[in-house]
């Protein structure tokens, strides 16, 4: 069975990201599509802005930074993006993370949880797929969209929504058969 990564994208001090990826990995492992289930926060990543002298492309890494996110993304069969909306499009420590590799990413499924107030974050997630699909990714339409106003109790909890677990349990069905339809030409010679 494939292995799934949940990105947490935003590194923000007081962020909800966190709590809505850790309810996705829940559910996630509930699933059970999937053989492991990891949660990838770049906040405890920690990677600095981009800081390699070779394109992506090559993978010639100097810093250990890089060979660790490297092991760690290569590891996975298909990701979920946790991500925020802000200004409209997606958070910077997340395109970061994105472009410090190239041939990790390559034909794996990529599904999103966006969360934000107004749109749910799905303008940010419109943005992402260019980058994405430039990656030779493979995004699911189906998505999980959070609307914060009505999404968090007074205490800032995620409330129950079984339209929200629905909508997770339909994207990584999705996720689930494109990993394994893309696992070929993942294959090296």
């Amino acid at each position: 069975m494939p292995r799934l990564n949940v990105i947490v994208a935003s590194t923000r001090p007081g962020r909800v990201g966190r709590r809505i990826g850790d309810w996705f990995t829940a559910a996630a492992v509930r699933h059970g599509g999937f053989d492991e289930v990891r949660l990838v926060d770049l906040a405890e990543v920690g990677l600095p802005f981009h800081d390699e002298p070779h394109h992506p492309s090559e993978r010639v890494y100097l810093h250990e930074h890089t060979h660790t996110w490297s092991a760690t993304t290569d590891a996975a069969d298909a990701f979920v993006l946790v991500m925020p909306e802000y200004n409209h499009g997606f958070s910077a420590p997340l395109k970061n993370a994105i472009d410090y590799l190239y041939h990790e990413w390559q034909h794996k499924p990529v599904g999103f949880v966006s969360y934000g107030m107004t749109s749910g974050g799905l303008r940010a997630v419109q943005m992402i797929k260019q980058v994405v699909t430039t990656l030779n990714m493979t995004p699911v339409n189906d998505a999980v969209v959070v609307f914060l106003r009505q999404a968090l109790d007074e205490s800032g909890e995620l409330r129950a929504d079984p339209g929200r677990d629905d909508a997770a349990a339909l994207m990584l069905d999705r996720l689930v058969r494109l990993a394994a339809a893309l696992a070929p030409l993942r294959v090296t010679a």
